[in-house]
């Protein structure tokens, strides 16, 4: 029987989700260059990094913005794991280091297989099915596509309509002045005004 460490997401993004820690060193980021990716806003682009020496596995926190917590305690160095502790990234993102054994004459799919393919989060169990609305936390990766050309802008005609119709009555109170005063009808239309 071999001994092999994983993270279990107990809530985040994709909780129940199984990432398998293999390697020397493993990077943990909301960046998709790590070789685990959270993609929450509670994690920073490179947040902590798990080491492997001695045969386990120690955990730093790399400056991130809302820290790294191990049952609870914010790490001010690097700290060795030990099965059962409780991870964590910020308030909202929450792990539990495991330690489980394994039939090395089983049939298991490795994530060293997936290694060819870099930045890549390998979660150990079937992923998640896809949400079917977007977790809280998510940084979304950018703009949604565009299918085909941009629609055209469409007009409200009602502004137009009484801009026009105000600028007619403009003119046409203006040339009925005119008219008056060129007639010299001031009198006629305005009997009220004195000197008439």
């Amino acid at each position: 029987m071999a001994s092999q460490f994983q993270l279990i997401m107990r809530s985040g993004p994709t909780p129940g989700a199984a990432f398998a820690l293999e390697g020397d060193q493993m990077t943990i980021g909301r960046d998709s260059s790590n070789e685990i990716t959270i993609n929450d806003a509670e994690v920073s682009r490179r947040h902590a990094r798990l080491t492997f020496q001695g045969g386990k596995y120690v955990l730093e926190d790399l400056g991130s913005t809302n820290g790294t917590f191990v049952n609870g305690q914010r790490l001010a160095g690097p700290r060795v794991l030990k099965a059962g502790e409780v991870v964590s990234f910020g308030e909202q993102i929450v792990l539990v280091f495991e330690a489980s054994t394994f039939d090395p004459a089983a049939t298991v799919a490795s994530p060293r297989a997936a290694a060819a393919i870099p930045s890549v989060s390998r979660p150990v169990s079937q992923p998640p099915p896809a949400p079917t609305t977007d977790y809280a936390g998510s940084v979304p990766a950018g703009p949604p596509p565009m299918s085909g050309p941009p629609a055209a802008k469409k007009t409200a005609m009602t502004p137009i309509i009484i801009g026009v119709a105000v600028l007619l009555l403009v003119c046409v109170c203006g040339g009925l002045l005119w008219y008056i005063d060129s007639n010299f009808l001031w009198c006629t239309f305005f009997p009220f005004l004195g000197g008439c």
